[in-house]
């Protein structure tokens, strides 16, 4: 399961060290839900290696900001601290494998 990215711990996230993946989302989105199941299972899949969270643009307002996040959803890659890498809308599972691969 994704861990939960908010406002209050997304700075302790992002200086970590482990490389972040975080899906930006919000619950009347359609496309969201259907790519909820693969972020959850990359979560799973890469725990230990990659910090996978789900941000709710809604409720988190100022992360999205800081990102500049217009569309959801938005898949962000953040490597030292650093956007690497980022992808909109509803993709195939191996497309995310890929980019996760690349932050390793």
């Amino acid at each position: 399961m994704a861990l939960a990215v908010t406002n209050d711990n997304l700075k302790d996230l992002m200086e970590s060290g482990q490389p972040l993946v975080i899906d930006f989302w919000a619950e009347w989105c359609g496309p969201c839900r259907t790519i909820a199941p693969i972020v959850d299972g990359l979560a799973a899949r890469y725990e230990g290696r990659v910090t996978v969270g789900k941000c709710d643009v809604d409720e988190n307002n100022a992360v999205a900001t800081q990102f500049g996040i217009r569309n959801i959803p938005t898949i962000l890659f953040i490597k030292g601290g650093q956007v690497v890498d980022r992808q909109v809308g509803v993709c195939p599972e191996s497309v995310l494998e890929e980019k996760i691969a690349a932050l390793l």
